[in-house]
């Protein structure tokens, strides 16, 4: 068992990590990221580049392989937006509640049939030395017209994947949606790499 940092400073991530990770038996041991560890600025153009900035910093800061994620929903009448800045959505500050008000805001207009997103995850561990096991997990849906659901957190209440059944990802439980969720599906394939891994070695 190789014990990793999580590189998330997002409890609630964090929380869905571990949840899917232990669900498939991955052969680690998650460590919490330091609350005192400074954030990473994430310059990457793409998922995959903040997710390696963040597992990167925390490998360098701690000197212990490092988990780390980028997750954005990219809205077809958006043209892909808001894509690596979801997080980031409404401002640098902004809330869970802001960012879904803004999108519903922008989509307005725009018709079910056109509301078509995604949901696409990158999940990367590293090691000290630069090497690295990558996954990514995506899945297609529809945004709704106003939010619906008290679980999950970031747009989960206005996602509703085209595989499920109508409701949002807030209105499932935690194994319903880690069972079809882009996070579930980028952790349970980086499971598979790492068991991988650590059986090559």
């Amino acid at each position: 068992m190789t014990t990793f940092v999580l590189a998330t400073a997002n409890p609630d991530k964090a929380t869905e990590i571990q949840a899917v990770l232990a669900d498939v038996g991955a052969p680690v041991t998650l460590r919490p990221r330091d609350p005192s560890l400074p954030e990473v600025e994430e310059t990457g153009l793409t998922l995959e580049d903040n997710a390696r900035l963040k597992a990167i910093d925390v490998c360098g800061q701690t000197g212990l392989p490092a988990i780390a994620d980028d997750t954005g929903l990219e809205v077809d009448a958006l043209d892909g937006a808001p894509g690596v800045r979801s997080a980031r959505f409404a401002g640098e500050h902004a809330t869970y509640a802001d960012n879904v008000n803004l999108l519903l805001e922008r989509l307005h207009d725009v018709p079910e049939d056109r509301r078509t997103a995604r949901f696409s995850t990158v999940a990367i561990a590293r090691w000290p030395d630069g090497r690295e096991v990558a996954a990514l997990g995506t899945v297609e849906g529809v945004i709704a017209t106003a939010p619906r659901g008290d679980n999950g957190f970031g747009y989960d209440p206005v996602f509703m994947p085209i595989e499920g059944d109508g409701r949002t990802f807030a209105e499932m439980d935690p194994a319903e949606k880690h069972a079809c969720s882009h996070r579930g599906r980028a952790f349970r394939t980086l499971a598979e790499g790492l068991r991988a891994d650590s059986e090559s070695i």
